[in-house]
C-alpha cells in the first residue's frame, strides 16, 4: 500500500502540515499556480513554409473584398491565439504548464503514480480552487484517487478534522476564477488596440483599471459640474462662571436655522452676537456606548494595518500569508466576520482568566455580514488566542506587530 500524497502550494505550509500528519503522507508544494493561459500566445496557425508560401500565392489572387474578409479572419485567429482562450467557442482555453514548473509537475506526476490518494490541499478561496484543479488536470490519473481537503487554520486540530472528512473540487469556485481569468485577457487584449489607434501606444487596459478609471471620469464629471454656493459659520467661544471656556456652534436664530450666505451677513450676525447676554436654559446628559468593531476581514485588516502600522497593502497581506502558514492566524483572503464557537469560546476563557469580570459579556457580540459574504470563511483571527506576541520569536517584528493587531482586534470584538 502506498503513501497518500498531499499537494499544497507554498513551501512553508507544506513544512508546517507536515508536522500535523504521520509517516503515511507525503507532503509536496507546487510553489504557486503551475499552469495558465500562455503569456505569448499559441503558436502561428501554420509554420510550414510551403504552406504559407501557397497561402500567400492564393491570397494575391482574391478581390479586394475577399481579401479583406481573409485579412479580418487572419488577424482574429491571431487574437485569439494570443489570448489563449476562445470565446467564439464556449470559452475553450488553452492553458500550458508555465514555463520553470516543468521539474515541480514531473515531479508531483512521479509521486503521484505511486500514491493510492491524492489529497490536494491548496488555499480554499477561488484561486486556491483553480490550483487544485490544474495540479489535478496536468498529473491526470483516474479522477476517483483524487480528495480536496480545505481548512481555515493551520492548526493539528483543524488539519486532522480537514483529512477525516475530505470532499471534492468545487466546479463552481474553479470556474469563477477562470471566467475572471478570461475576462483579464478579453478586455486587456481586445480594449488595449483601441487605446493605441485612439490615444497612444504602449497605454494598457485592464479588468480591474477600466472600471476604475470609469469611476474616476464620473467623479471628475460631477466636480466640473457642481456650482458652488458661499455659506458662514459661526463659532462663539463662551466663559463659564468657573473661567471654563466652551465652544459653541450657531445653528439657529429666533427659532429658525441660522446660515449666512455673504460675509457681510456672517459679519453682522457676530456684531450681536458680541454684545448679547448668554445663558443656558437647559442641559442634557445622554449615556453614550460604543460597540466594539468587528473581527478583521481583509479589507479592515489592510486599513487598520496602514493607519496604524504604516504598512501597504502588499506588505500587509505578504506578512498575513507567513503567519497563516506557519499556524498563528486563520486565513487572511476573507470578506466574513464570522467566527467559529470554538474560536470564541477560547476567547471567553482568556479574558476570564486574565481580565476582570465586568470585561467578560453576558453573551457574544455578533455582527451582520454582507449578503455576499463567504459564510464558510472566518474572519481573521489567531489560531490560538492564548498565544501571545512575544511569543512568536521565530517571527519577524513586522509579522509580531501585525499579529498583535489582529489578536487585539479579535480578543476586543
Amino acid at each position: 500500500m502506498g503513501k497518500a500524497l498531499v499537494i499544497v502550494e507554498s513551501p512553508a505550509k507544506a513544512k508546517t502540515i507536515n508536522k500535523y500528519l504521520g509517516n503515511d503522507f507525503i507532503v509536496k508544494s507546487s510553489v504557486g499556480h503551475i499552469r495558465d493561459l500562455p503569456t505569448s500566445g499559441s503558436a502561428a496557425s501554420s509554420t510550414n513554409p510551403k504552406e504559407r508560401a501557397a497561402q500567400a500565392a492564393k491570397t494575391r489572387k482574391m478581390s479586394a473584398e475577399k481579401k479583406a474578409q481573409y485579412q479580418k479572419k487572419k488577424a482574429h485567429d491571431q487574437l485569439i491565439r494570443r489570448m489563449g482562450v476562445n470565446p467564439d467557442k464556449d470559452w475553450e482555453a488553452h492553458y500550458e504548464i508555465l514555463p520553470g514548473k516543468e521539474k515541480v509537475v514531473n515531479e508531483l506526476k512521479q509521486l503521484a503514480a505511486k500514491a493510492d490518494t491524492i489529497y490536494l490541499a491548496t488555499d480554499l478561496d477561488r484561486e486556491g480552487e483553480a490550483i487544485a484543479w490544474h495540479l489535478q488536470e496536468a498529473i491526470g490519473g483516474d479522477p476517483e484517487r483524487y480528495r480536496r481537503v480545505v481548512f481555515n487554520e493551520i492548526t493539528k486540530s483543524a488539519i486532522q478534522e480537514a483529512f477525516e472528512h475530505p470532499g471534492s473540487l468545487d466546479i463552481a469556485r474553479v470556474n469563477a476564477q477562470q471566467a475572471r481569468r478570461f475576462l483579464d485577457r478579453v478586455v486587456g487584449y481586445m480594449v488595449s488596440p483601441l487605446l493605441w489607434a485612439k490615444i497612444a501606444r504602449g497605454l494598457s487596459a485592464g479588468r480591474v483599471q477600466s472600471v476604475a478609471v470609469r469611476l474616476i471620469v464620473e467623479r471628475e464629471r460631477e466636480i466640473r459640474a457642481f456650482v458652488p454656493e458661499e455659506f458662514w459659520e459661526i463659532h462663539a467661544d463662551l466663559l463659564s462662571s468657573a473661567e471654563e471656556q466652551t465652544r459653541f456652534e450657531v445653528r439657529k436664530y429666533q427659532g429658525e436655522g441660522f446660515r449666512p450666505r455673504s460675509e457681510s451677513e456672517a459679519m453682522a450676525a457676530v456684531a450681536t452676537l458680541q454684545t448679547a447676554r448668554y445663558a443656558v436654559k437647559a442641559r442634557e446628559s445622554k449615556p453614550t456606548r460604543s460597540k466594539a468593531p468587528a473581527p478583521f476581514i481583509t479589507s479592515t485588516l489592510q486599513q487598520a494595518a496602514s493607519t496604524r502600522l504604516g504598512f501597504s497593502v502588499k506588505k500587509t497581506m505578504t506578512l498575513a500569508q507567513r503567519l497563516y502558514e506557519a499556524g498563528h492566524i486563520t486565513y487572511m483572503r476573507t470578506d466574513s466576520t464570522n467566527l467559529s464557537a470554538e474560536a470564541v469560546n477560547a476567547c471567553r476563557r482568556y479574558i476570564e482568566t486574565n481580565f476582570d469580570a465586568p470585561y467578560l459579556p453576558a453573551k457574544p457580540k455578533s455582527y451582520s455580514a454582507r449578503e455576499d459574504a463567504q459564510e464558510a470563511h472566518e474572519a481573521i483571527r489567531p489560531s490560538d488566542v492564548f498565544v501571545q506576541q512575544t511569543q512568536l520569536s521565530a517571527m519577524e517584528r513586522d509579522a509580531q506587530r501585525l499579529y498583535d493587531l489582529i489578536w487585539r482586534q479579535f480578543v476586543a470584538f
